[in-house]
């Protein structure tokens, strides 16, 4: 089958490493189900596992893709929960949590095989491009702000980075549910189109808001803590769940943390009781995953280079070739 792949790791040129091409198909596995994918959508985990991050040359070569959307053997069309093994369901009980592509073959391809636990039905008001962008980046964005931000509607929320997929996720999650929404963004045309999304106000980063904040979702690092913590409240809570920028910053702001009773909250992906409730909220709400592009899944090479220089507002999506 043809697939987009890992065929080797490069550190510092991580799209030397990818590979379009036949591969082999899922083979039949007790307790797991196979997948005709439909749609399938690129994250940043994606490019850091062409750089060897959470992928060790011993499982290339690896096919990448976290997330789909298709159609299981029954004709049912299905969304995949892409956490293996959380919870013991389709692995041994004692395997650790991984995400799929750690160590299971994943979703650019045109056939993935997961657990059978890991399947979920795909409510009929998603189209198979909307649901496939949902189990990583959205489902992070919303455990974000509705599990550890303890935010409630009237609450104020900043967005760093608007324009990625966890970052545009969280100011359309926050508008829907009443939250206040500011973001950030060094890119004008993004800092437009996140107010056209719901934020009340976008600004340049480093840019003093109108007020403090009572939650902000951190997914930049390094470049953005300091003003992260500067633009909460006391008693404020940080939900950090990505450093794309580096995990060192130059000021911790160690003081003015402990001094104002500020919250850390360090968030990875999410459960697949909270994708399902993502799932239904979605199609109650009319709220819809921001799409930068949908492209042939043979021209994934595209759509990895658009990721990786950041031009792009959104998710891509990969749909069959």
């Amino acid at each position: 089958m043809f697939a987009a792949y890992a065929a080797r790791i490069d550190r510092d040129q991580p799209l030397n490493g990818l590979e379009l091409g036949d591969r082999p198909a899922p083979g039949d596995r007790p307790g797991w189900t196979t997948i005709n994918v439909k749609a399938a959508s690129l994250n940043h985990h994606d490019l850091w596992s062409l750089r060897g991050v959470g992928l060790s040359e011993d499982r290339l070569p690896m096919i990448l893709g976290c997330d789909a959307a298709g159609v299981d053997a029954d004709g049912n069309e299905v969304v995949l929960h892409s956490v293996i093994g959380q919870s013991g369901h389709g692995v041994g009980p004692d395997e650790p949590r991984t995400i799929l592509t750690e160590k299971y073959q994943g979703t650019f391809a045109e056939q993935v095989a997961v657990p059978t636990w890991n399947v979920l039905r795909k409510p009929k008001e998603l189209s198979f491009e909307e649901a496939a962008c949902l189990p990583t980046a959205w489902l992070t964005a919303y455990r974000m702000i509705f599990t550890n931000a303890g935010v409630r509607p009237g609450d104020s929320l900043l967005v760093q980075g608007a324009g990625g997929g966890v970052a545009t996720a969280a100011i359309v999650l926050g508008k829907a549910a009443g939250l206040r929404v500011f973001a950030t963004s060094r890119d004008e045309a993004k800092r437009k189109r996140a107010v056209d999304l719901g934020a009340v106000e976008a600004f340049e980063p480093g840019a003093r808001l109108p007020q403090r904040v009572d939650a902000v979702i951190e997914t930049v690092g390094a470049a953005t803590w300091s003003h992260s913590v500067k633009s909460l409240r006391p008693g404020g809570t940080v939900v950090i769940s990505g450093a794309t920028s580096g995990d060192r910053p130059s000021h911790a702001e160690l003081t003015r943390i402990f001094f104002l009773e500020l919250k850390v909250v360090g968030s990875t992906m999410g459960t697949k009781d909270e994708l399902e409730d993502l799932l239904s909220f979605c199609a109650a709400t009319g709220v819809r995953p921001v799409i930068d592009e949908v492209l042939p899944l043979d021209r994934a090479r595209e759509g990895f280079e658009k990721m990786a220089s950041g031009e792009l507002f959104g998710k891509i999506v990969l749909t069959g070739s």
